[in-house]
């Protein structure tokens, strides 16, 4: 028979210990007691128990000063702080220090036994933790890019054809994504990484500022220009220049980036002086720079001079297989920097990151893992460490299938309006549209496909899915079909046989 959970109860009060003995041991709990901090440690050194409820006021040792040392005889005990007197300082002090809850004396039965109970349960997450601590190392975590999947794979295989040459690279793709670390990789793996790298972020410089930014300015060229300087692209010379978010350039400055990458010539603001330059240019935007240019808000001459090789990321969601490894090289990075004792997340916590949306991409993963890791009170993030947010609008997955499941079964893609912040619209199935309570939306869709299934006579529930999935994949990717195989979680090559053999090349 399994063993039953064990529960240490330290306190100087002889009638709630044995309270707590007789409740708690009328739930199946091993119960023990201790009358003081000090007797508290040495039974929980020995048994070792899941979870200890600690009296903060003793005699001898304080339940506080019982807390830091029991932190490191008994590391993996959820520990419950008990005080009378709920104070701001003792609410910090003690999750500071480790503690798994505190509860305010006096309090119910029922209020107690439901907080052992959750702390049983963190214990019983903290032993299905992954470790992953010797990934450490790999060599795909360099470039500080980490992902394993086919859309990943084809966006490094373009930075390998790119990186040699001088092509003008233009990087796409929704805010979050990483594509500085895109630019910086192909600049690493150029002829120019032992020449300058600048990251300008056109969005973040005042429009009366971007100018000079880029360009440099004379002495008195104007108010508070007090010297001569050399703006980026003359001390990027032979380098590369990052020109991220450069779809809120303004036309004005637009106009001399284009001399800059057609001419390699600048000019300081207030100057007459030409000044040669050979920089290396790769920009990126979040924005449609095609609509721009309709609008006549960006330069179409720039646009198609930028535009040499186009580069378009995946947004998370299309590769959510990757979600495992990316919160490895986080944990890993944040453990090393000795920012977070958290090197290990439970097996739980890692189906809730796989199964959530990610509007906000790997920047938001990134957010989410600093501020588990921050919460953490051991060394493996759990479930209730995770944000509010993405805990209640994840689909739970398993990270050892995801990608290999039917389309239905995964997370719910995210459309246009949704990666702008507006409001989810999730398409039909067909004809029905699946409720959006989650508890409800699988059988509604078994529901449909069974309908579809009964009235089809060939019976080919597979391929009736499969056909509608594709057709639908395609169209919101503009036949795209790397995207769609993306979106698809299958490969190109599997993609184009089912075009075959669905016959849906026109």
């Amino acid at each position: 028979m399994p063993k039953s959970p064990t529960v240490l109860v330290i306190d100087d009060d002889d009638d709630l210990r044995y309270s707590l003995e007789r409740v708690l041991s009328s739930r199946n709990y091993t119960v023990l007691v201790a009358d003081s901090g000090e007797s508290g440690l040495k039974v929980a050194e020995k048994e070792k128990p899941n979870v200890i409820l600690l009296d903060n006021r003793m005699d001898g040792m304080s339940g506080m000063e019982t807390l830091q040392h029991m932190r490191h005889a008994c590391p993996e005990a959820m520990i419950i702080l008990m005080t009378a007197f709920g104070t701001t300082q003792t609410a910090i002090e003690a999750m500071k220090f480790g503690a798994f809850d505190y509860i305010i004396k006096p309090f119910d039965t029922k209020k107690i036994v439901s907080l052992t109970e959750k702390a049983l349960a963190a214990h019983e997450d903290l032993h299905q933790g992954d470790d992953y601590t010797s990934l450490l190392n790999s060599e795909d975590y360099k470039e500080g890019i980490v992902g394993n999947s086919e859309p990943m794979q084809d966006v490094f295989k373009v930075i390998g054809q790119v990186a040699a040459s001088d092509v003008t690279v233009m990087i796409t793709g929704e805010s979050g994504t990483g594509k500085e670390l895109i630019a910086r990789a192909i600049y690493q793996h150029s002829h120019r990484s032992s020449k300058p790298f600048i990251a300008v972020n056109c969005a973040a410089i005042p429009e009366n500022l971007i100018e000079s930014e880029l360009f440099g300015h004379e002495k008195g060229s104007f108010t508070g220009a007090t010297t001569q300087r050399q703006g980026k692209f003359e001390l990027c010379d032979g380098g590369t220049i990052f020109l991220d978010e450069i779809g809120d350039m303004t036309l004005a400055t637009q106009t001399k980036v284009l001399r800059a990458i057609q001419e390699g010539e600048i000019q300081r603001v207030g100057g007459t002086e030409t000044i040669k330059v050979d920089v290396r240019v790769i920009a990126a935007t979040n924005k449609d720079l095609e609509k721009l240019v309709e609008k006549k808000e960006f330069r179409e001459d720039l646009y198609y001079r930028l535009n040499v090789v186009r580069l378009r990321l995946p947004a998370l969601r299309e590769r959510l297989p990757d979600v495992p490894a990316l919160v490895d090289f986080m944990l890993q990075k944040l453990a090393k920097a000795r920012k977070t004792k958290a090197r290990r997340i439970s097996a739980e916590a890692m189906a809730i990151l796989c199964g959530y949306r990610w509007p906000g991409n790997v920047r938001e993963l990134e957010n989410a893992i600093y501020r588990s890791a921050v919460i953490a009170q051991g060394e493996t993030i759990l479930k209730k460490d995770l944000p509010e947010e993405v805990v209640a609008n994840s689909t739970p997955v398993d990270p050892d299938i995801i990608g290999t499941t039917p389309p239905f079964s995964s997370p719910p893609q995210l459309d246009d309006s949704e990666a702008e912040g507006a409001a989810p619209v999730h398409p039909p199935l067909t004809e029905a549209r699946v409720s959006e309570d989650e508890d409800q939306r699988l059988p509604a869709v078994f529901d449909r496909l069974y309908k579809l299934l009964r009235n089809d006579g060939k019976n080919n529930l597979l391929g009736l899915v499969e056909k509608d999935l594709i057709i639908r994949a395609l169209a919101e990717t503009g036949n795209n079909q790397a995207e769609a195989a993306g979106i698809l979680g299958m490969s190109r090559a599997t993609l184009r046989k089912r075009i075959e053999q669905f016959d849906l090349k026109e």
